[in-house]
């Protein structure tokens, strides 16, 4: 089956088709770095990483991905100011966080991540070619601002299926020097109350780029005039990239072939932000969650899915990550688990079920679906002292999960899997196994009681027996800590 993909300025599932064999360029809009990252934020990240994933694994592509960073804009300028400190030292300081939170998730790094202040020479280039082409214009007033003439292109709200006539005002921008309300602003010129530093010298005036041509800027630059595939959350659908297509497609550009969208975080029915009062940032969570657990949450839903979050939504995640782990664990203690070599070897593990569920538009449900199965027979394999089925049930989990980003023997999720640790665990498989022969001992003799008190005083150390056909078998028992901080739900 090819890969579908619902592309949102068609508004139907498409068979993906690169534009350039066995290669993808992939451009996704970064967050505004004008705050710590919440996971509302990091959702897209998320979501576009396991696309990477699985066009690298499932389908063998080369992929380029660019993520930029916004890191000027009048959210930044207006916080810093709020906060008496430079615009750039507030931005840079939340664009390491936003990295920390990326890193500590598991998505992988972009081939490039660009900042929008490194590329102002292309903003200036298109700029010029959008004027010389009757698109835009700068204003009459001197201000220094240079606007997109929304009438000059029929096309205009067919991403986002909306008539010009039914849009409201742009509200980017001052109004001034503009033709139509509904212009957008390109550039936007310096006004007094704003620092030099943030401010740019240009044939049409001093000041600082429009949100919308910065990352038709950087696409280009790093993609060129034309690419696959274009992603971001929803909430961009209309005003941002309905901007950034118009701008580069009446500039001559094909732009993006595809564009996707992820749906928001809510919390008790609101999207997540910081305006609500109910945004969660990632390094709290991170405090009471383990990674591995709070990339499963974000990942379990599908991408064009609403997730709402409340207090209990991690412990539904955290049981599953420990079902994968403790299989993981069990079937280690039996062998040595395959870890594939590369994407062909990956792909070869997989269960025609996964492979079909994200094929149809990234169905994370059904892949895993596919991977709670594998793990259930390779439990059953295991109880029944087939340790090739198991072996073999563990590679296909480690696979699948890959794709995902939540395998759990992955390196970056735990330095559990170091030398050091793997050492910790053979000895105390040895000093368990010691206990649990006592304890088989006791019960051949009908000393139910001291049975029942080796079983406890493992329990209370945290290892849990399980009594199977070929014997007892035991695993830790994970403190995941996934409840919020205290209140968190109620800020919501």
């Amino acid at each position: 089956m090819s890969l579908q993909l619902f592309d949102t300025a068609t508004r139907e599932l498409r068979q993906f088709v690169p534009r350039e064999p066995g290669k993808v360029g992939m451009y996704i809009c970064g967050l505004t770095t004008q705050g710590a990252p919440h996971i509302g934020h990091i959702r897209f990240a998320v979501a576009f990483d396991v696309l990477r994933r699985w066009l690298e694994t499932g389908h063998d592509y080369q992929v380029t991905l660019i993520r930029n960073v916004t890191d000027i804009d009048d959210k930044v300028l207006r916080k810093a100011a709020d906060a008496g400190e430079d615009w750039f030292a507030l931005t840079y300081r939340n664009e390491r966080l936003t990295t920390d939170a990326l890193d500590a998730l598991g998505v992988k790094p972009a081939t490039y991540e660009p900042r929008a202040t490194g590329h102002v020479p292309d903003m200036v280039t298109l700029m010029e070619t959008l004027i010389e082409k009757g698109h835009a214009y700068a204003a009459p007033d001197g201000s220094g601002d240079v606007y997109f003439d929304v009438r000059s292109w029929p096309d205009y709200g067919s991403l986002s299926n909306q008539s010009l006539d039914d849009m409201v005002a742009a509200e980017d921008a001052d109004p001034r020097g503009k033709r139509d309300p509904r212009d957008f602003a390109l550039w936007k010129g310096r006004k007094a109350d704003e620092p030099l530093s943030a401010s740019w010298p240009t044939p049409f005036g001093s000041g600082r780029p429009g949100w919308h041509l910065e990352c038709s800027a950087m696409a280009r630059r790093w993609l060129g005039d034309e690419f696959d595939i274009h992603g971001g959350g929803i909430d961009l659908r209309f005003p941002h990239h309905e901007n950034e297509q118009a701008q580069s497609r009446a500039a001559g550009l094909g732009f993006a072939r595809y564009w996707l969208h992820n749906a928001w975080v809510t919390v008790k029915g609101e999207k997540m932000g910081k305006s609500l009062g109910n945004a969660l940032e990632v390094r709290h969570l991170l405090e009471h969650t383990r990674p591995i657990v709070l990339r499963y949450y974000l990942t379990a839903a599908h991408y064009r899915s609403t997730i709402e979050y409340h207090s209990g939504s991690l412990e539904e995640a955290a049981a599953a990550v420990e079902r994968f782990e403790g299989f993981l664990e069990r079937a280690a203690r039996r062998g040595e688990i395959a870890q594939p070599a590369d994407a062909a070897a990956a792909r070869a593990l997989m269960p025609a079920e996964f492979v079909a569920a994200m094929d149809d538009d990234l169905g994370v449900s059904g892949a895993l679906a596919a991977i709670h199965d594998t793990v259930r027979a390779g439990n059953v394999a295991l109880d029944e002292g087939d340790d090739e089925a198991a072996l073999a049930a563990a590679a296909r989990v480690v696979a699948m999960t890959e794709v995902l980003g939540i395998n759990p023997l992955a390196p970056g999720w735990a330095a559990a899997q170091d030398s050091t640790t793997s050492a910790a665990e053979l000895a105390l498989d040895a000093l368990v196994r010691a206990r649990l022969d006592e304890r088989q001992s006791a019960r051949q003799e009908r000393d139910f009681a001291r049975a029942d008190a080796i079983r406890d005083e493992l329990a209370a150390v945290g290892i849990a027996i399980t009594d199977t056909p070929s014997g007892a078998q035991w695993a830790l028992i994970r403190t995941n800590g996934t409840g919020p901080p205290s209140g968190a739900d109620e800020e919501g």
